[in-house]
């Protein structure tokens, strides 16, 4: 027993250290081929090193494993000796991708139409970044200080995170067209839409609840037809007041026609709420089911 939990322990350090690892090469990848020559306006690591590349000839992957190292100390000092330890692996090596594909690919490029640029860009950072926080690590640079800002006062990441692309995407409004501001929040628009789709990749489900008078044979066809556990919650009927059972079960996409169609059957007057989750824990999802 202790070996088993011992190897799935060590598999899957493994399959965190593959998410991080594609995750920071498909970032550098987004950045060598849509974000570099489309010359687009970016947030973050990259808006810095883009608008200190304009203005001296320090190359972008340089500065990037500078700026990332001294936020690395920065974290660590502040953040703790735990945080920066996820995050030293991502700061190093992204720097280091994105100059090897420099030099390896040169000035190939797939399209020039600039809209696909901005979308395919933006969807390829979004899903590498979503690949690395679920790896359990973090991408360093300018993810730390609105940690550091959030842990002094209390201001939500969230909003620190806008607040500084904002100020990095006007700072290269100096050599770029207003325009391209536009193309810019569509840019962050295609990253938050991928980030959270990979975030959430196989682990929503949804939630329904039967609100019927044949609580009971619903329950029972549920567990031995669909082999779904659920919960029976008690209530009343608002209007007569009468006591009934409320069944509260959490299934994957697959499985909720059956459920629906079971409930119908015994039930057809049966009253049901489908709602989507985002993430489930407990036996039958993270954990084996019991017999």
């Amino acid at each position: 027993m202790v070996m088993n939990t011992k190897n799935t322990w060590n598999l899957n350090r493994i399959l965190s250290l593959l998410l991080v690892l594609v995750g920071n090469i498909v970032f550098a990848l987004s950045i060598k081929l849509f974000i570099l020559p489309a010359n687009l306006i970016s947030c973050g690591t990259t808006g810095i090193a883009l608008v200190v590349d304009h203005m001296t000839d320090i190359p972008m992957s340089t500065f990037i494993l500078v700026f990332n190292v001294v936020m690395l100390v920065l974290g660590w000092a502040v953040l703790g000796r735990s945080f920066a330890m996820t995050t030293i692996f991502s700061s190093i090596f992204y720097p280091l991708a994105l100059e090897f594909l420099n030099r390896t690919l040169g000035d190939f490029i797939i399209t020039e139409n600039l809209m696909l640029m901005t979308i395919f860009g933006g969807m390829c950072m979004g899903g590498s970044l979503g690949l690395v926080i679920r790896g359990g690590a973090s991408t360093g640079g300018m993810d730390i200080p609105p940690l550091i800002i959030n842990k002094f006062f209390r201001i939500p990441v969230s909003a620190t995170l806008w607040m500084f692309d904002l100020i990095i995407m006007f700072c290269q409004l100096s050599f770029h067209p207003l325009e391209d501001l536009l193309y810019g929040v569509l840019l962050i628009i295609s990253v938050s839409f991928a980030l959270n789709k990979v975030m959430l990749f196989g682990t929503s489900r949804t939630e329904i609840k039967i609100i019927s008078e044949h609580s009971e044979e619903i329950r029972q066809a549920i567990l031995k037809e669909v082999d779904r556990g659920c919960t029976l919650l008690h209530g009343a009927g608002g209007y007569r007041g009468n006591e009934l059972n409320v069944i509260l079960s959490v299934v994957s996409n697959h499985e909720l026609p059956k459920i629906e169609r079971v409930a119908r059957q015994i039930d057809p007057g049966c009253f049901v709420i489908i709602s989507q989750v985002s993430e489930v824990w407990g036996r039958g999802f993270t954990r084996a089911k019991k017999d």
